[in-house]
């Protein structure tokens, strides 16, 4: 897969192009890609992705409250594991958002990606104010001498599969419904930084986990079963999101600590990834250390028995 953020080395032959923010290469976002696949065999063309960074919201709005599904690096390990073959990543700016639908299609999609085939989705807009639309898009096809194609939304159990549907789910901790969209476990990478190494004097010894990218979505606080990689290997886990009240009351700061099962070894300042499957419950202020040891063991048995452990 070839990544390109400008057009300078970009030579595709029979490009068939679909564009968009594709924030958690849902099951949607992969129809699409699955036709963009199909149509480039079809014309012995190549895939190619027209996607934008940083996401719109954070540069239009300055939506500092608007958190992402995916990072740009697990964006573009998803285009790659589905088989994309050409990604440009146009840089996403002021000044980019203000050129016209026609500019658009005539500078970016005619004259740089010269484009073949043209796939996007039911509700795709582009262009200043989000002006263009499918009718407009296939105006100018003709005009440019493109072919166009517009998919419909995707459905699961009569919910049109959606980002933002995604988001919420995963606000409201509801991982096996976000996971069910996605078409894979959401997941979080981050650093293991030091904690305050209580979990090890009860027998649950965590890895504190700070998230790579401020706008990374993390679920809802509770307790979840999750799978932990590990530099290529993967472990069952239980994880904490949350402000461990019973430990430190005064907590502010959100706190997201892993306890890995059958795993032994030192995680500092390691990268590892939290693969979501399940939360099992909300966070809980024990009156003790005893009461908190006695339900992270319970804990763990549920946990065991959601991962088939």
């Amino acid at each position: 897969m070839k990544v390109y953020y400008n057009f300078e080395n970009y030579h595709v032959q029979k490009p068939v192009v679909t564009v968009g923010v594709f924030d958690g290469v849902h099951k949607g976002h992969i129809a699409i890609l699955d036709r963009v696949k199909h149509s480039a065999q079809e014309v012995q063309g190549d895939t190619v992705i027209v996607t934008f960074w940083p996401h719109p919201r954070l540069v239009l709005n300055q939506d500092v409250s608007i958190k992402l599904i995916n990072t740009i690096d697990e964006k573009l390990q998803l285009f790659e594991k589905i088989g994309v073959q050409h990604i440009v990543i146009i840089p996403f700016t002021e000044e980019f958002s203000k050129i016209s639908s026609q500019q658009f299609i005539e500078d970016i999609l005619v004259n740089k990606l010269k484009v073949n085939h043209l796939i996007i989705g039911f509700n795709h807009h582009f262009g200043k104010a989000r002006e263009g639309n499918f009718e407009l898009m296939n105006e100018y096809s003709k005009q440019f001498g493109f072919t166009l194609e517009k998919l419909d939304a995707q459905m699961v159990e009569n919910e049109k599969v959606s980002s933002t549907l995604i988001r919420t789910s995963l606000n409201n901790g509801d991982i096996i419904t976000a996971n069910k969209y996605l078409g894979y476990d959401y997941m979080i990478t981050g650093k293991v930084v030091e904690g305050k190494k209580i979990g090890r004097t009860i027998g649950f010894p965590t890895a504190n986990i700070l998230v790579n990218q401020d706008y990374k979505l993390v679920p809802k606080t509770g307790v979840y079963a999750v799978e932990v990689e590990v530099s290529g290997k993967r472990y069952p886990g239980m994880l904490n999101v949350g402000y461990n009240p019973t430990i430190d009351p005064a907590r502010t700061k959100l706190n997201i600590e892993a306890h890995l099962l059958n795993f032994s070894g030192d995680l500092y300042e390691m990268d590892i990834t939290l693969l979501f499957k399940q939360r099992i419950r909300d966070e809980i202020k024990f009156e003790g250390l005893d009461q908190l040891k006695k339900q992270l063991n319970s804990d763990k048995a549920e946990v065991l028995k959601i991962l088939g452990v």
